[in-house]
């Protein structure tokens, strides 16, 4: 369905919101839910600073997230399911949500985590935080759910809008608070947050999320990747972060400047085991491509493979799906 395609680009927008737009699509929300519009609007440049104002908010009465959100979605949701069957709202969800719903929700949980990591300066105000981000309308990131109803009604109308022009969002009686959306946005092509060379996520306020193929890291451990050395790969403690590491520098460049040995060797390829103190080993399998490249070289390649492997027909095989005994290519391309 085209507009799976157009909610997926929502979902990723970066850039300033249309505060006109996303005004008019929450007084819509609050009409269709029966409520009186808000008295005070208060934009905010990121997640965190919208939490911050939250929690200074005076006058604003109790949340209203679930007459503007929860309940019009569970009602057109039943009535939708009534309306097409069990196995037609499967069908539905399958064609439009579910394509978005895995990048887009693990992009909100990392949200929350950031927000609460950095304003938490204790254990015990985590909880106060996580109350106040469970009010939050996700805008832009419902745009899941948002894609599996859009062209059946109009009572999602005001949430939509919203969703298309800005941020998450924070109902109350007589305030909503609104943030705008993030400036930067890096994903690889798993749709995992990514990025060597700066923030994966970034919002006006230097609110920011860092990480290399979806793992959260430290933003001044990304600015030591570019002078990364193997004894600096193998003095690192957090196992995760070596894998970051080894996966930056390149397994390959790691094996020669070790001086590592190949384990085994058969016509398949060449074995070779990188011992990880305190972490499982890394093998590879180094084989080369038959088929020559347009110039006559021929392409090495090294193909990550369980830590139990014990020899490169075993290694190769297993990248198949199977044992190494049935592995007998006819030819290898």
């Amino acid at each position: 369905m085209q507009h799976v395609n157009t909610w997926r680009a929502v979902a990723a927008a970066t850039g300033r919101a249309d505060r006109d737009a996303a005004e008019d699509g929450v007084r819509l929300a609050y009409r269709s839910a029966g409520l009186d519009e808000p008295e005070r609007i208060i934009w905010a440049d990121s997640p965190r600073a919208a939490v911050e104002a939250v929690e200074k908010l005076s006058g604003a009465g109790r949340s209203v997230r679930e007459e503007v959100r929860t309940r019009p979605w569970a009602e057109e949701r039943r009535r939708m399911y009534d309306e097409l069957g069990p196995a037609g709202w499967s069908s539905l969800w399958s064609a439009t949500g579910a394509q978005l719903w895995e990048t887009t929700a693990a992009l909100a949980e990392r949200i929350r985590t950031g927000v609460v990591t950095e304003l938490a300066s204790r254990p015990e105000d985590e909880s106060g935080i996580r109350l106040v981000l469970l009010d939050a309308v996700l805008g832009q990131h419902d745009a899941a759910w948002l894609a599996a109803f859009d062209g059946h009604g109009d009572r999602l109308t005001g949430l939509a809008e919203v969703a298309r022009n800005a941020g998450w969002w924070w109902p109350y009686e007589h305030a909503v608070v609104i943030s705008d959306r993030p400036e930067v946005l890096h994903r690889d092509e798993a749709g995992r947050l990514d990025r060597g060379d700066g923030p994966a996520v970034a919002y006006p306020d230097g609110f920011a999320l860092y990480a290399w193929r979806g793992m959260p890291v430290p933003a001044e451990f990304l600015g030591g990747l570019a002078s990364l050395t193997p004894d600096r790969i193998r003095a690192e403690e957090n196992a995760e972060l070596r894998r970051v590491m080894l996966e930056y520098y390149g397994y390959d460049r790691y094996l020669a400047e070790s001086g590592a040995e190949p384990v085994h060797r058969d016509g398949t390829g060449v074995l070779w085991r990188i011992a990880m103190e305190g972490d499982e080993d890394v093998v590879m399998v180094e084989v080369v491509n038959s088929t020559p490249e347009p110039d006559g070289t021929h392409r090495t390649y090294w193909l990550r493979v369980p830590p139990r492997t014990r020899t490169a027909k075993e290694g190769v095989a297993w990248t198949f799906g199977l044992e190494g005994e049935a592995y007998a290519p006819v030819r290898q391309t």
